[in-house]
């Protein structure tokens, strides 16, 4: 769509009221780096038509880039930050410098470029040259900004519909959580080429499955029906996952516990220790295992959507951790009964938590008793030793969860 003078203005009067007027802040700064810039002239304008697909260019209204660029910087003057940038001296130690971080920027530019130029060709994208445009976003990253140049190279991915492999796409978003950028800056509307769903390939950050699903639950008021909760959560795919790897996981765990021996009053204690009695299923008269079967449904409803050639394979137990997992569970046991005994906690006779935790990981899945266990210590407070801490990091790295799954835990260790 091609926009006239007035429009551009009207576009960039937009941007710069985002965020309660902090985009005025941040466009002023973008327009100092380049005005400052020794850039030529034809690379600024090559980047900026790349960006906006030439839906605006200044010379067909009588002006040359840098008086465009003028024209905006009188309105939108350069200001401080309210907030810092994400790398720098004063940054912490998960940050990067201004040299690290343009390195890394370029060494992505130049991974995209043949199929950045490809993706230009094919879109009719005469003048400039394609082949120009990604030594204008690096030198934009070397001579101006390299955060600034980082985003216009996102905004030309996105564009042309550049594809990005998966291995880029998380170097990408280790850039995004260097720069603490709000993650759809990135992942929003990047062609990404994700890998089939796997659910031995453990990509999330944190919980998932059976286990993540009972967090959605929890409180005493919500504002979706039960399903509705559960289509939430199947959809909730990590930023890291491929879409639909969270319906599979979840559809994974529910089968299994279908399919396993457990009483229907041994998934209900189960599912109203985690969910803290957020979604009590038994006084509702719901059998656990019809509520099981509706979220197998919502599971496949969500991959016949996202990943309709994704055939559920149960992967092998790790069976080699069923026995420090039911030591961890027996070491708690004490605590576990102490905490879950108040009146109307549950109403299962002959049935504990810990009971019930040691079942999943004897005969269903040691890992999903684990992640169980695991979701207990967060909805009971449970105190824990630093010895404790410190064998629960092992077992999480032992069954590949992401970073901060049992890192959570460590709000929870009394240090002595």
């Amino acid at each position: 769509m091609r926009v006239d003078e007035a429009q551009a203005l009207d576009l960039a009067a937009e941007v710069a009221d985002d965020c309660d007027g902090e985009g005025a802040v941040e466009l002023g700064v973008d327009l100092r780096c380049l005005l400052e810039s020794a850039l030529p002239e034809e690379l600024i304008r090559t980047a900026w038509l790349a960006a906006t697909r030439r839906s605006f260019d200044p010379v067909d209204f009588g002006m040359d880039m840098r008086g465009w660029l003028r024209r905006l910087a009188d309105r939108y003057p350069a200001r401080s930050r309210k907030k810092a940038r994400g790398y720098g001296p004063e940054s912490s130690p998960s940050s990067m410098g201004e040299e690290e971080l343009c390195e890394a920027v370029v060494l992505e530019i130049r991974t995209s470029a043949s199929q950045l130029r490809h993706a230009m060709a094919k879109s009719g994208f005469a003048a400039p040259l394609p082949e120009s445009v990604p030594e204008a976003l690096e030198g934009i990253v070397r001579e101006s900004d390299g955060e600034l140049g980082f985003r216009l190279f996102l905004r030309v991915l996105k564009s042309y519909g550049v594809p990005v492999a998966k291995d880029q796409y998380d170097r990408l978003m280790v850039l995004d959580t260097k720069l603490r950028y709000p993650g759809p800056l990135v992942y929003d509307g990047l062609n990404v080429q994700w890998l089939p769903v796997d659910t031995t390939r453990r990509d999330a950050t944190g919980d998932f499955g059976f286990s993540e699903l009972t967090s959605w639950f929890t409180g005493q008021w919500h504002d979706h029906t039960a399903r509705e909760t559960v289509q939430r959560a199947a959809a909730n795919d990590d930023t890291a996952e491929t879409p639909g790897s969270a319906a599979a996981l979840l559809l994974e765990d529910a089968l299994r516990l279908l399919e396993s021996s457990l009483s229907s009053g041994t998934i209900t204690t189960l599912w109203l220790a985690a969910s803290d009695r957020g979604f009590s299923i038994d006084r509702m008269g719901i059998d656990a295992r019809t509520w099981l079967q509706t979220i197998a449904e919502v599971c496949r409803e969500r991959l016949q959507e996202v990943a309709p050639s994704y055939t559920p394979v149960k992967p092998p137990l790790q069976s080699e951790l069923t026995g420090p997992v039911l030591r961890e569970i027996q070491d708690l046991t004490p605590l576990l009964a102490d905490r879950t005994v108040s009146p109307g906690w549950h109403e299962i006779p002959g049935m504990t938590a810990a009971e019930a935790l040691k079942q999943v990981v004897t005969t269903v899945d040691p890992d999903l008793g684990y992640r169980l266990l695991l979701r207990l210590l967060h909805v009971l407070a449970l105190p824990l030793t630093e010895e404790q801490y410190a064998r629960h990091r092992t077992l999480g790295e032992q069954f590949g969860y992401g970073e901060f799954h049992v890192n959570e835990l460590e709000l929870l260790v009394e240090h002595v």
